[in-house]
This record gives C-alpha cells, sequence and structure tokens, in this order.
C-alpha cells in the first residue's frame, strides 16, 4: 500500500477495532474484579499520559490516553499496570484489605486475572452469533444445506443437513474446499463419508460434468454433485452454537499456527504487528462493515489466546503464578516474581519487535527508507 498517503484511511478502522477489543478486555477485569469487591482505580484505554477521562462514583478514573496499543486496569493494592504488589500492602487497615485486589483469595485472583481473555472469547461468539442471524455465514461448514432435485447427490442419498467429513479419503472442514476436492477426485464414482444425526455413513456418488462461466469470461467444464451451502440467516439458537463452535475453530486453527511456527513447519513471516493489523483494518473496512466485524472477532479470539499464554507480564503469567500458589499454599517469593516479570517483559518486547520488523519489511517500509537514504 502507499504507506504515507494512505494512512489516515488505515489508522481510524485500526483504532476503531483496537479500542472495542481493548475495552471488552479491561472490561471483563473490571466487572470481576468489583464483583469481588475489589476498587478499581484506573480503567485505562492506552497508555502513558491522559488525554482525557472522568471519575465514576466508585472512585474509578475511567480515561483514554496518548499510546492506544493496549489498556489496563490498574486495582488498589497494585504497584503499576501489570498488577504487581505494591509495597503498602503489609500496612493496610482492615477496610482497605477488604478492596485490595492482593488480600483476595487465590481462586478470586485467578477469576479476576481469567476474566479479560474470557471476555474477549464471549463477544467473539456473540458478535459472531449476531452475524450468522443477520447476514449468514461467509465461509460455511461443509454441511449440505440443498440438494438438486435429480442431481447425482439426490441419486446417491444426500440430505439437507448432511455434514461432509471427506471427499475420497481427503478431510473437509469447509463447504468452499468441497468443489476442488471433488475436482481432484476426477470423473467417475467418489466415496464422500457424511455423519448424519450422529451417525457417520459413505455415500458414493458419481459427479456429473457442467459448463460453467470461469474467471475470464470463457466456458469452462467442471464436475458437479449437485448440493448447495447453508447460506443462512440463521436462528437465535442456531447461530449462538455456531458462534461458540466457530470460536472453537478459530482458536485451534490460531493455537495450530502457533504451534507449527515453533517447530519451523510455518515462516515466522507470517507473524504480524501492530502496523499489519492496522493494514488489514483498513482493507477489510474497505470491504464492508460485514467483513470489518468477522475481523474484529478474529482478531477478539487471538487476543484472549494471546493473554492466556503463560509468560509473566500477561494474564497467563499471573493464572500460572496463581497456580503454584495454590499448590504450594503461599505465593511464589517477590524476588521469584520479580525475575518472572522481567523474563516475561524481555519475551513480551521481543516479540513486538520481531513482530514490528515484520510489518516493516511486509509493508515495504524498509526498502522504502533504503531507497530514500541510497
Amino acid at each position: 500500500m502507499d504507506f504515507i498517503g494512505g494512512f489516515a484511511s488505515y489508522l481510524l478502522p485500526f483504532l476503531i477495532v483496537l479500542t472495542v477489543l481493548v475495552f471488552v478486555h479491561e472490561l471483563g477485569h473490571y466487572w470481576v474484579a468489583r464483583r469481588n469487591g475489589v476498587r478499581v482505580e484506573i480503567f485505562s484505554i492506552g497508555f502513558g499520559p491522559e488525554i482525557f477521562g472522568f471519575n465514576d462514583r466508585a472512585g474509578t478514573r475511567w480515561k483514554f490516553s496518548v499510546i492506544p496499543l493496549g489498556g489496563y486496569v490498574k486495582m488498589f493494592g497494585d504497584a503499576g499496570v501489570a498488577s504487581t504488589p505494591g509495597g503498602e500492602l503489609p500496612t493496610m487497615t482492615a477496610d482497605e484489605r477488604a478492596e485490595s485486589f492482593h488480600h483476595k483469595r487465590v481462586g478470586q485472583r485467578a477469576a479476576i486475572v481469567a476474566a479479560g481473555p474470557a471476555a474477549n472469547f464471549i463477544f467473539s461468539i456473540l458478535l459472531l452469533a449476531a452475524l450468522f442471524m443477520t447476514s449468514g455465514h461467509p465461509f460455511p461448514a461443509a454441511v449440505v444445506g440443498s440438494v438438486v432435485p435429480g442431481s447425482p447427490a439426490e441419486q446417491a442419498g444426500f440430505q439437507p443437513g448432511d455434514e461432509v467429513v471427506s471427499v475420497a479419503g481427503r478431510p473437509a472442514d469447509r463447504f468452499a474446499e468441497l468443489s476442488g476436492l471433488i475436482q481432484a477426485a476426477g470423473p467417475g464414482p467418489i466415496e464422500i463419508d457424511i455423519e448424519r444425526e450422529g451417525e457417520e455413513s459413505t455415500l458414493s456418488v458419481t459427479p456429473e460434468f457442467v459448463t460453467v462461466e470461469g474467471a475470464d469470461g470463457q466456458p469452462v467444464e467442471i464436475l458437479r454433485v449437485g448440493i448447495g451451502a447453508e447460506s443462512g440467516p440463521f436462528g437465535i439458537l442456531r447461530s449462538v452454537g455456531m458462534g461458540v463452535s466457530e470460536t472453537f475453530t478459530l482458536s485451534a486453527m490460531t493455537l495450530s499456527a502457533v504451534g507449527e511456527m515453533i517447530t519451523g513447519e510455518r515462516s515466522t513471516e507470517e507473524l504480524g504487528g501492530p502496523l499489519r493489523i492496522a493494514q488489514m483494518s483498513g482493507d477489510v473496512a474497505q470491504v464492508g462493515i460485514i467483513a470489518l466485524l468477522w475481523f474484529m472477532a478474529i482478531l477478539s479470539i487471538n487476543l484472549g489466546l494471546i493473554n492466556l499464554f503463560p509468560v509473566p507480564m500477561l494474564d497467563g503469567g499471573h493464572l500460572l503464578f496463581y497456580a503454584v500458589e495454590a499448590i504450594r499454599g503461599r505465593p511464589l517469593g517477590e524476588r521469584a516474581q520479580e525475575y518472572g516479570f522481567r523474563v516475561g517483559l524481555a519475551l513480551v518486547l521481543t516479540l513486538m519487535i520481531f513482530a514490528t520488523w515484520n510489518d516493516l519489511v511486509q509493508l515495504k517500509v524498509v526498502a522504502y527508507v533504503k531507497n530514500l537514504i541510497s
């Protein structure tokens, strides 16, 4: 993209997406903290100096800060935005201890910390369910929605609601994959494994040749069996169920991709940072609001997953410390926690620098700067 000229059009969608997701995440922490009697001192969207804000009746300062790359909830007893214990904890009065995050039971603290990622997953489920109810599914699962009368599929016994498991032994997850798998299998009988009402079976179907318009506008022959996808819109209960299923599927795909990067099966060049997210936000915003909402749901899932990684500084790191505390019956020593947070900070900063460098290379900013100085 034209990095300089297109900056404004990409920045606004990025800020909207990031602000919504950060607000949802921090609201999860805030809501569960307040339910457990913790006083929340600051609810910030962004880091650094405050731009504007207000105080609510409970004494919480709600504010927007100058660096819009995240956010935090500072609770009573925290030393800073990373929720490390403050030095005043031992001298607190009984009333202050009742409102202090660090004086809550380990189960309460774990619930407060886990509520941030949980809020991101819940937000994704609800957002996806709303999309399924209003506009259907742009990438439907490999489920038969309709069968063309007189088609090979009808003759083979396909019925609406059949879930296609594999085509000629090759697994299928999305309906869009079926056509390619059928073309790859070639003419002649094809065995398609399906699941119907919880029971698996195999149907043999012989595709027919049909003539369609190709991408270049010229007629082209393809193989077709005569089934259509579930297009939607769907009912509320079905949509919520699909939202849960889609969130689980996208989470599994993300974790699989991370695992492949760790083992070297996948290039780490795919790892993107804030600049790449800004570019993608602008790109999908130009496609339309539906595409932007889908992108937001996917990012919300990724935000929830990343925060659950067992790295100090992230929610998962805190949960790891609390698990150790629950097993030992007492928290880790201050020095161990301090070293843990230092290591976590180093890992997070290293990952951010690496991802940002990938962004600069992929967006050709590095090449642009080299041309300026050469």
